[in-house]
């Protein structure tokens, strides 16, 4: 590997040792993000997530005003199901780089940095570095309310870099998340004088399977444009910790619903509170931003098709483009396997990762050069 390929992976290494799920502070890999970007404006967006903790999401620009915005995120999901070091970083000898979030998406974060320290300096270039990706896109979502520094520099169009083999994907699903909690008493299950909140759950749950079983059955609900194209409607739960001598004092469903920009949310969400009614059951919500989708023939489209060699599609999963679709035009593209994300071995062939960054540098150099004819 020459100097720059050598960069991006050590980049993506010190990237992958830092622990950054998404329920611990983010502070240190952006610490470690900011370093890397020297010679940048840089605007840092500080806040605290729902639970307290101390996040912060980055925007960073070099050149003039327009250009393209690359983004991605720091965060990773929980390290469930991993039998070796998470955050080994671990480089094998064929160029295999192992650990929580290599894929999704710490190496395709290096990639978009050593792609925007490649362009000259009359090429504009703006880094959208979010977190809480993988839960609230809270980092994104207030890039999009906040930056003054994306305000002033305008990008023109933005790539989200998550995983899609270097295939640009014109649109995804969003998710509408709900809370629903039975309350019962606790009580020692033995004595007969506590109220198992289960048993007030499971009849809302009975109602959730046929919205489930009606998502896979009604053509109405469904978007031929995905695959699959049924809308994902899905179902953890939750007793909080109760022990099984004790009558559950409160249960949880968490219900994740993704659908597409041609589907209308509104017969789920009206079932989903009209069960709750019935049932007694406590119902919250959160949402995402609108599914972003740009049509086949959209220029941002084509331009990415052009320059990729490879058709654009849709994806069934969802990224901080639902969000970011508020500063620009967003089309998904980066290095790696999405099958590899959220795996309890997840890895990144580095080779993937160094055939980025001069796919971002084109990207970024063409489309700055059409927005100035």
């Amino acid at each position: 590997m020459n100097n720059a390929e050598t960069d991006v992976v050590a980049l993506a290494r010190d990237l992958v040792r830092i622990d950054s799920r998404s329920f611990v502070s983010n502070l240190p890999i952006a610490d470690r993000v900011e370093t890397a970007l020297n010679g940048f404006d840089i605007e840092r967006i500080d806040y605290a997530d729902a639970a307290g903790v101390a996040k912060r999401a980055l925007v960073a620009h070099r050149g003039p005003t327009g250009g393209i915005a690359l983004s991605g995120h720091m965060d990773t999901v929980p390290d469930t199901g991993w039998q070796e070091d998470p955050w080994s970083a671990q480089l094998d000898a064929d160029g295999t780089l192992h650990g929580l979030g290599s894929t999704d998406m710490k190496g395709p974060v290096a990639a978009i940095i050593a792609a925007a320290r490649s362009l000259p300096a009359h090429v504009a270039i703006t880094l959208l570095i979010t977190t809480d990706e993988e839960t609230t896109k809270q980092g994104a979502r207030l890039i999009a309310q906040r930056s003054e520094l994306v305000r002033r520099v305008k990008p023109t169009c933005v790539i989200v870099a998550e995983p899609t083999g270097l295939a640009p994907v014109r649109g995804h699903r969003s998710h509408i998340a709900f809370t629903c909690v039975a309350t019962g008493v606790q009580a020692h299950s033995s004595t007969g004088r506590g109220r198992n909140a289960n048993w007030d759950l499971i009849p809302f749950l009975v109602e959730m399977k046929a919205i489930f079983e009606r998502l896979r059955a009604d053509a109405s609900l469904q978007d031929a444009d995905y695959d699959p194209p049924f809308s994902d409607f899905n179902l953890v739960l939750d007793n909080h910790g109760a022990a099984v001598n004790v009558t559950v004092p409160k249960a949880t469903a968490r219900i994740k619903f993704r659908y597409s920009a041609k589907v209308d949310p509104t017969p789920v969400l009206t079932a989903v509170y009209d069960a709750a009614r019935r049932f007694g059951i406590a119902v919250s919500e959160a949402r995402e931003g609108l599914p972003p989708e740009l049509a086949p023939d959209h220029p941002l489209v084509r331009h990415c098709v052009a320059l990729t060699g490879k058709p654009a599609s849709t994806a069934p999963y969802g990224t901080d483009a639902s969000e970011l679709q508020a500063i620009a035009p967003c089309v998904v593209l980066g290095p790696g396997d999405i099958a590899e994300a959220h795996t309890p071995s997840e890895k990144a062939r580095t080779s993937d990762l160094v055939a980025a960054v001069p796919l971002f540098a084109r990207l970024a150099d063409s489309l700055f050069s059409a927005s100035r004819v």
